[in-house]
């Protein structure tokens, strides 16, 4: 079986190649070949020795997912369905805007927790992504997405907020953000790499100290009685614990404030009541807030918040002298918005027939 040379940091691809008696400079040009120019074929990297590119050649691959299925918005968001193996498939989203254009990258086929709003939870879990998975997903966007007029990239911002919980798939995610960041590979800036994270405590404080980016984090409620009930893993690590990690996070951190993603729902978290303990909880983090207008699927259970409920809960927490946008719905034609991606999930958990079982026992009620 050849190695994947996508699955390696730079530094993990230097000791792979003094492993096959290569010096350092060889691994900084084939990190460049890959990721800068988006080479997969060995005898295309032109400035490396016909005796290494035989070597590599006969032992090593640049092995990317394959495309299943693209769709385009009529916003201009686009999505990819990419196929990772055993019937599973992780969806990749691009976000074109103004002035930047953001690929939303998936972390695991799936998702472990089962946060009730979010289609994704709703599929199940299958496994963990491989570097190679994550970083390709941004390596086969940028070969598609191409460049700007002025040479530059297209794609100027990762996100990782699309399948999965990033945190819960640490190393490997940390390899693919230190090739993100690394001059060799894509050379972005850590204030415009963002991971997501529903609150996996323990997590936070180890990417702290070995790749801190930018850092969101899935709040969705302003007291432990709701969040309890809407994302189960505050149960394990609570509202107090999460800010404080959120407090030591920014010690290390390429921005000075934390951005919460708060989903508003319909009766269940976007009350002015909401908002006001809102307040309280956060008012020794700094930090600015997402609000996210619920994207429905089917048999959620759940409704959108009216505009009104909406402005009303932004207005208070404004008042209050916090930084607040609500985030446009993108992509929600083709099932691109927030919440909604699927992809294909041999679910292990058996969560989709659960689900299934819920809303046929719904229908009967």
């Amino acid at each position: 079986m050849k190695t994947n040379l996508l699955d390696f940091s730079l530094d993990q691809l230097t000791a792979h190649f003094a492993s096959i008696g290569e010096k350092p400079f060889r691994a900084r040009q084939v990190m460049r070949w890959m990721h800068q120019m988006g080479e997969s074929d060995f005898e295309a990297m032109t400035d490396l020795a016909k005796s290494l590119r035989a070597k590599l050649q006969a032992s090593a691959e640049v092995g990317v997912p394959h495309l299943i299925t693209g769709q385009a918005s009529t916003d201009g968001t686009r999505k990819w369905l990419l196929d990772v193996g055993t019937g599973n498939g992780v969806e990749t989203v691009f976000i074109p805007e103004d002035d930047r254009g953001t690929l939303c990258i998936s972390s695991q086929v799936g998702c472990a927790l089962e946060c009730t709003f979010c289609s994704t939870g709703r599929q199940g879990f299958n496994r963990n992504l491989s570097t190679a998975e994550i970083i390709g997903q941004l390596w086969w966007a940028n070969k598609a997405m191409g460049v700007t007029p002025k040479n530059e990239r297209v794609i100027s911002n990762v996100v990782m907020m699309g399948m999965g919980e990033p945190l819960a798939n640490f190393d490997n995610v940390v390899a693919a953000l230190q090739i993100m960041l690394d001059d060799h590979g894509y050379g972005l800036s850590r204030r415009r790499v963002t991971v997501s994270t529903s609150g996996m405590v323990p997590q936070m404080d180890r990417l702290r100290d070995a790749c801190p980016v930018a850092l969101a984090v899935s709040l969705h409620a302003s007291n432990d009685t709701i969040r309890d009930q809407i994302v189960p893993l505050n149960r394990k690590y609570p509202l107090s614990e999460l800010m404080a990690a959120c407090r030591r996070y920014l010690e290390k951190a390429p921005r000075d404030f934390i951005t919460f993603e708060y989903v508003m729902l319909d009766g269940v978290n976007d009350r002015p009541e909401h908002a006001r303990q809102l307040i309280e909880l956060v008012r020794d983090v700094p930090c600015k807030f997402n609000l996210i207008p619920f994207n429905p699927f089917p048999n959620s259970g759940y409704a959108r918040s009216s505009n009104n409920a909406i402005r009303i809960f932004r207005e208070i927490l404004q008042e209050a002298g916090f930084v607040v946008t609500v985030r446009k719905t993108r992509g929600d034609d083709i099932d691109a918005a927030c919440g909604q991606l699927a992809g294909q999930v041999q679910d292990k958990t058996r969560r989709q027939e659960k689900w299934m079982r819920i809303a046929e026992e719904g229908r009967q009620a």
